[in-house]
C-alpha cells in the first residue's frame, strides 16, 4: 500500500523538477522518507558503501551533465563521512545539493542517536548550509538549495532536515525551474581585454573547467580559431579543442607560459595548476600580463592584480571579446610566428615520447600503459584518473577528443573520488568507455565501491598503476631528507583479485607485452575489471610545482 504523502515526496519532487534523476546514497533510517519520495517520484536510488562514494558520484554527475547532482546522507556520521565530498565540489564548483538526516527536532538537545548540528561543518565549502524549517515550507527550502547550487558561481548547497518534520505531511509544491537571465560582461573591460590581445606578440588562451560548465565550449573554440590564439587546456576544458588541433599547444605548456607577453586564463582559478598568475620571464623575456575571466564576479582573483578581467556568462563573454576584437583591429598575424613555433615545440614533445609510450623495460615504465591504452581509447571515452604520480601521467598523455570527458578531484586533489566519479560516468553515458585509472593508493580508499559497480550492473575498466609506494611523497622525502618514511605500500599486492572477490574481472600484468591484451579483455568484458599492472617504482613523474 501507498504511504501517504510528507515532506520526503515534496523534497523529492522538487529536486525531480531540477533535472534530477538518480539519488546517490548509504542507507540510513533518518532519511527514509526520503527513499519513499523517489520510489513515488520514479527518482532512482543508487546506494554504495560508503557515504564519499555517494557525494563523488552526485559530483561527478554534476560535472558531466551540468545539470545538479543530488547525495542523501543519514545524520551524524553520514554527513561527516561526505565532507570530502562536499569540499572536492566546492573547489570545482559543481552545482550539488547534499541533503542531510538530522536527529528530531522534538528530542534536540536530549541526546538522540546521531545528534549534531550539521550546517556550521559545512559552511566553510558551501555557497549555503542551513536546516530546513519545516515540514509546510521543505518545498521551498528544497527549491532554495537548488536555485542557489545552479546559479553562477556554481557550487554544493548543503540542508538537513529534522528527522520527525521529514516524516510530516506536507503540502506540494510547484517549482520554478526558470533559467537565470546570463551575467552581462562590462564592456569596457571586454575591450580592455581586445586592446591587449591586439599589442600582444605572445599570446597564450588558457581554457579551464568552467568554460565546460557553462556550456561555453562552442564559443571558446570559435574565439581560438577565429584569432589564431594557441590553446591549452585545463581541467575539464581539455577536449574543447579536440587532440591533434592545430592551435592545441598544451605539450609546450612550459614554453609558452615561460615565454608568453599575454596569458588570457578563462574559466579557472590563478591557483598553483597556473603558477599563481606569474607567467613570462624566462629565455629574456619580460613578466607576462595576465587576463582572469570567470564566470561570476566571485571568482575574480584577488591575490594578484590582473592587467584586464571580466565576469560574466562565459559563452557571451567570447562572443563579445570576438567583436572587441575585431573593433580593435586585432591582427593575429603579429602573433602567427610565435603561434608557430609553439606547434613545432608541442609537436616534438609528441614525437619525443614515442619511445617510453613504446618501452619494454621490465619492470614496467608507467608510460607504456597510456600507449597501449590510446590503441583501444574511443574517442567519446570517458576517462576518470584517481591518484599521484600514476594519474600525472594520464593528464599529460590523455588528451581527450571530445570535451566533457575528463574527470580528476581537481585542485583540492582528495584521492578517493575514483569509484564514484565511475559509477556516475556509467549511468551518464552509458554507451560509451568508461575508464578509471588508480594509483594503488587511491585505491585503498574506495575499491570497497566495485561492490556498487557490481550490484548495479555498471562495467567500469580499471586499471591501476600498481608502484607499491605513495610515490608523490617517496621520492620529494628522499630529495629533502635521503630518506623516506610512511611511504610504502605492498609490492604487487593483488587489487585484481579484490576486484574480482567482489563479482567482477581482474588480471594482474606483469610484463608490457601483456598490457594490450589484458586491456582489450577488460573492455570486451562487460563487467567491472581490473588490469592491475606492476610499474616501475624508481620512476617518478617529472612535475614542476608541489602545489604549496
Amino acid at each position: 500500500m501507498e504511504s501517504a504523502k510528507h515532506a520526503g515526496d515534496a523534497a523529492v519532487a522538487v529536486s525531480k523538477a531540477y533535472g534530477i534523476e538518480t539519488m546517490f546514497t548509504l542507507s540510513g533510517g533518518h532519511v527514509f522518507p526520503l527513499y519513499d519520495g523517489a520510489v513515488h517520484e520514479d527518482v532512482r536510488i543508487l546506494d554504495v558503501r560508503h557515504e564519499q562514494s555517494a557525494v563523488f558520484a552526485a559530483e561527478a554527475t554534476a560535472r558531466l551533465t551540468r545539470k545538479p547532482g543530488l547525495a542523501v546522507l543519514t545524520a551524524g556520521p553520514g554527513i561527516t563521512n561526505g565532507v570530502s565530498g562536499v569540499a572536492t565540489a566546492h573547489f570545482n564548483g559543481s552545482p550539488l545539493v547534499v541533503m542531510g538526516g538530522r536527529a528530531p527536532q522534538s528530542r534536540w538537545g536530549s541526546g538522540a542517536l546521531q545528534e549534531l548540528d550539521h550546517p556550521p561543518l559545512l559552511e566553510p565549502i558551501t555557497k549555503l548550509a542551513f536546516t530546513a524549517t519545516g515540514p509546510d515550507s521543505i518545498g521551498q527550502d528544497v527549491e532554495m538549495a537548488f536555485r542557489t547550487a545552479i546559479a553562477p558561481h556554481r557550487g554544493p548547497v548543503f540542508m538537513d532536515f529534522a528527522m520527525d518534520h521529514l516524516f510530516s505531511p506536507s503540502p506540494p509544491h510547484a517549482a520554478d525551474t526558470q533559467t537565470p537571465s546570463p551575467l552581462e560582461p562590462d564592456p569596457d573591460n571586454v575591450a580592455a581585454i581586445a586592446r591587449l590581445i591586439g599589442e600582444a606578440e605572445r599570446p597564450v588562451l588558457v581554457l579551464g573547467s568552467d568554460v565546460w560548465m557553462d556550456r561555453a565550449e562552442e564559443a571558446a573554440r570559435d574565439f581560438a580559431e577565429s584569432w589564431r590564439i594557441p590553446v591549452i587546456l585545463n581541467g575539464q576544458g581539455r577536449g574543447v579543442l579536440p587532440a591533434g588541433h592545430e592551435l592545441l599547444v598544451t605539450r609546450a605548456r612550459g614554453q609558452a607560459f615561460g615565454e608568453a607577453d599575454l596569458v588570457i586564463v578563462v574559466g579557472t582559478p590563478l591557483d598553483f595548476r597556473l603558477g599563481y598568475g606569474w607567467f613570462g620571464g624566462k629565455n629574456d623575456t619580460s613578466l607576462a600580463r595576465v587576463v582572469h575571466i570567470v564566470d561570476a564576479p566571485s571568482q575574480l582573483a584577488t591575490h594578484m592584480q590582473p592587467a584586464a578581467s571580466a565576469a560574466g556568462d562565459l559563452s557571451v563573454v567570447f562572443w563579445s571579446l570576438g567583436t572587441a576584437c575585431g573593433e580593435a583591429d586585432v591582427k593575429p598575424a603579429r602573433y602567427a610566428p610565435w603561434a608557430a613555433r609553439l606547434a613545432e615545440t608541442a609537436a616534438a614533445a609528441v614525437a619525443a615520447d614515442a619511445g617510453l609510450l613504446a618501452a619494454d623495460s621490465d619492470p614496467i615504465h608507467p608510460m607504456r600503459i597510456y600507449g597501449e591504452l590510446a590503441k583501444v581509447l574511443a574517442d567519446d571515452a570517458v576517462v576518470i584518473g584517481d591518484g599521484g604520480d600514476f594519474v600525472s601521467y594520464a593528464g599529460k598523455y590523455v588528451e581527450p577528443k571530445q570535451p566533457g570527458n575528463w574527470l580528476d578531484p581537481g585542485p583540492y586533489g582528495c584521492l578517493g573520488t575514483g569509484l564514484g566519479y565511475s559509477i556516475a560516468a556509467r549511468l551518464a553515458r552509458p554507451s560509451s568507455q568508461v575508464v578509471l585509472l588508480l594509483g594503488d593508493g587511491a585505491a585503498g580508499f574506495s575499491l570497497m565501491d566495485v561492490d556498487s559497480l557490481v550490484r548495479h550492473r555498471l562495467p567500469v575498466v580499471m586499471i591501476c598503476g600498481n608502484n607499491g609506494i605513495w610515490g608523490l611523497e617517496k621520492h620529494p622525502m628522499q630529495m629533502l631528507y635521503g630518506y623516506d618514511v610512511a611511504a610504502e605500500l605492498q609490492p604487487q599486492t593483488r587489487y585484481d583479485q579484490v576486484v574480482t572477490a567482489l563479482g567482477g574481472g581482474g588480471e594482474l600484468v606483469t610484463r608490457p607485452s601483456e598490457i594490450g591484451p589484458a586491456l582489450r579483455r577488460a573492455f570486451e568484458s562487460g563487467v567491472p575489471y581490473m588490469v592491475n599492472v606492476a610499474t616501475d617504482p624508481q620512476i617518478a613523474y617529472p612535475r614542476n610545482t608541489t602545489g604549496v
